[in-house]
């Protein structure tokens, strides 16, 4: 690239030379969305370049390094042999269609009795109707996420209700992501995606 252009190559619709000219479609604004991008995370982009020669991309993002505490959480459970969860009822607070259908189905195999709801708003209405003995909870939901309804459900009136078991659902699966949970009330928490041989365990402890 010329010298010229390297100063507005960050510049949206910037192309130093037209689709006609090189033959390539394109509308000049992937370098802005990358440099933009690269802002957010307080990283600078560098570009060298001489024409003939080549074209060479600095980036420079600024990370921590990871602590042991900042590790991926999963629960640590032994195993938990001949424990029955024939007929327990699990009110499954979950939006995605394909994770409630893997759910379900190999939940049932174990005798669990599901009933999904698809936002906080509707696990706090059937909350008020029916009994469960544990809520399996996704953190990102629509209208009133995982958290907000968990502090709902902790402040209702019906004390058995208000203090039902709920392990969080969620792919963000970071230690502070499991603090976060258990600050609202939540008892447990299980990364997706979910593993059978730690859910088992998990709902057998609080079953």
């Amino acid at each position: 690239m010329s010298e010229e252009f390297q100063k507005h190559i960050f510049d949206s619709f910037s192309r130093e030379r037209s689709s006609s000219d090189s033959g390539i479609e394109g509308t000049g604004l992937g370098m802005g969305i990358a440099k933009k991008l690269i802002d957010l995370m307080n990283g600078t982009i560098k570009v060298e370049s001489q024409l003939g020669k080549g074209t060479r991309f600095t980036v420079k993002i600024p990370s921590k390094i990871s602590q042991k505490e900042d590790i991926l959480y999963q629960p640590s459970l032994e195993p938990i042999e001949n424990r029955n969860l024939n007929n327990k009822k699990i009110l499954l607070f979950e939006d995605n269609d394909f994770n409630v259908e893997i759910i379900i189905e190999l939940l049932k195999e174990k005798g669990l009795y599901l009933e999904r709801v698809a936002n906080g708003i509707e696990c706090l209405d059937i909350l008020k109707e029916k009994d469960y003995d544990l809520i399996l909870m996704d953190i990102q939901m629509p209208l009133m996420n995982g958290y907000d309804t968990t502090i709902a459900i902790r402040k209702l009136t019906d004390q058995q209700k208000a203090q039902i078991p709920i392990i969080a659902l969620t792919a963000n699966a970071f230690a502070e992501d499991r603090q976060k949970a258990l600050a609202v009330g939540m008892n447990d928490f299980i990364a997706k995606p979910i593993d059978l041989q730690i859910l088992l365990p998990l709902l057998a402890k609080y079953l």
